[in-house]
């Protein structure tokens, strides 16, 4: 077996120039594909003036149009039920998956062909394997395989690397713990809500997982404030690795490797991953907050080119790790999205903010924002549920600490805290919605 760190050695070590050069070549082998196959394509390409064979220099990049989700989404309704972006019919699939549902009115629907599960499969692989994941593992994917994307193809990749492979689908949290401990599990896939759901349900149950197998936790689905990281490590006794991905593109775009340096390569050899201002869609300098715009290279039956995925991240140069890889990173992964901010009283809220924050309290089993309009007036409400055997005493003083570090975080911000009842608040096994908007649209 090998001792590499590295999926592919060749390609995760590419020095950038060679690694440019190879983009370029893929990304005017992926816009002809897309020109000649794709009905939408032709039409996007020729209203904006766009051939393929004006990608001469990186540069050139800029002349590809941008591709929206509305868009996306109106091709599917104008030409049911799959729209016109994809190169070929349903005959040519073998599989069908939707988006989660969280945005925008209907789930997209994608169409996979066995070459671009194929594909899946080994994008999983580089986050696998440079997680720490081996052969000798045992896996378990604590999600429900419906329609919706999730972790089919961490399921496939676990199975490319040889490791034994559990699939965790239609069963109770109960089931699941008892089944992570039962069958010796060492790796763990779910949502960072969900392993936080897991691990009170161990708890419920009278079991420790730090004493148990599991080394490796692969989170994907929802990002990942260092303080919710920090303690689904202390729950479970073993190493957090952050991914994330969209049906969109079928599988991943990013991994956070074992040395965990802060943040997740981007994998380069089959993406180009620009940071863009909402606003102007000017693309960003290292350093610099930004939408995400993704061009994928490997799905064949969807291409996917400059596609606005609404994702809010920062980007670093390679050199802001140690570990050898060549690929930028996304600092702290994604960040959040950039239409999950909410305006309350001339202050920018976010949820991923508030999760940061309030994950520092042991003392919060679960929690719920709301924001509601009082006749003129906006005001924002944080529900909280403390963990089982909570001293009642204690509450006013949890309940101001939570309020005067939300309020320091948020310009002074005053946020009601407001104490639930145990299991009041909802439980999520795929992407928590936190964050309720109540106030009358105007």
């Amino acid at each position: 077996m090998s001792t590499s760190p590295y999926w592919n050695p060749k390609t995760e070590t590419l020095p950038r120039e060679q690694l440019r050069a190879l983009q370029l070549a893929k990304l005017r082998r992926v816009a002809e594909w897309a020109q000649a196959r794709s009905p939408f394509y032709r039409r996007k390409f020729a209203g904006a003036g766009f051939e393929p064979e004006q990608l001469r220099s990186w540069a050139d990049i800029e002349r590809i149009p941008f591709l929206t989700r509305e868009e996306w989404m109106e091709s599917q309704a104008t030409h049911p039920p799959y729209g016109e972006l994809p190169v070929a019919g349903a005959e040519a699939a073998i599989r069908l998956h939707t988006t989660s549902g969280t945005s925008g009115k209907q789930p997209l629907r994608a169409l996979d062909s066995r070459k671009d599960w194929a594909w899946a499969a080994e994008m999983w692989s580089y986050a696998l394997w440079g997680a720490g994941v081996r052969p000798h593992d045992i896996g378990y994917v604590a999600f429900g395989y419906g329609s919706f994307i999730g972790f089919w193809g961490l399921h496939n990749g676990l199975e490319k690397l040889g490791a034994l492979t559990i699939p965790g689908g239609a069963q109770t949290t109960t089931t699941r713990v008892k089944q992570i401990v039962d069958f010796g599990v060492t790796v763990v896939a779910s949502t960072p809500t969900y392993a936080l759901r897991m691990a009170q349900e161990a708890e419920v149950l009278g079991l420790d997982l730090k004493d148990s197998p599991v080394r490796v936790v692969i989170l994907s689905g929802e990002p990942t404030p260092r303080a919710t990281r920090d303690l689904i490590e202390a729950q479970w006794g073993a190493k957090v690795h952050d991914t994330a991905g969209m049906t969109e593109i079928s599988t991943i775009f990013m991994f956070e490797p074992e040395d965990q340096p802060g943040g997740c390569h981007i994998i380069e050899d089959h993406f180009i991953e620009q940071v863009v201002d909402p606003d102007t869609g000017s693309e960003l300098p290292y350093g610099e907050a930004g939408e995400r715009v993704t061009t994928s290279f490997g799905r064949s039956m969807i291409p996917l080119l400059r596609y606005r995925t609404k994702d809010l991240v920062v980007k670093m140069p390679h050199t802001a790790a140690s570990n050898g890889r060549t690929w930028d990173l996304y600092e702290g992964g994604i960040i959040g999205r950039v239409d999950d901010m909410k305006l309350v009283r001339g202050t920018n809220v976010y949820p991923r903010a508030i999760e940061g924050i309030v994950r520092q309290f042991g003392e919060v089993d679960e929690f719920q924002v709301e924001i509601t309009r009082e006749g003129i007036r906006d005001e924002i409400s944080l529900h909280v549920e403390t963990v089982e055997g909570f001293v009642d005493s204690r509450w006013d003083v949890l309940a101001a600490a939570l309020q005067t570090e939300l309020a320091d975080a948020h310009e002074g911000l005053r946020f009601h805290v407001r104490r639930r009842t145990a299991g009041e608040l909802p439980r999520f096994e795929l992407k928590a919605r936190r964050l309720t908007d109540l106030r009358p649209v105007d």
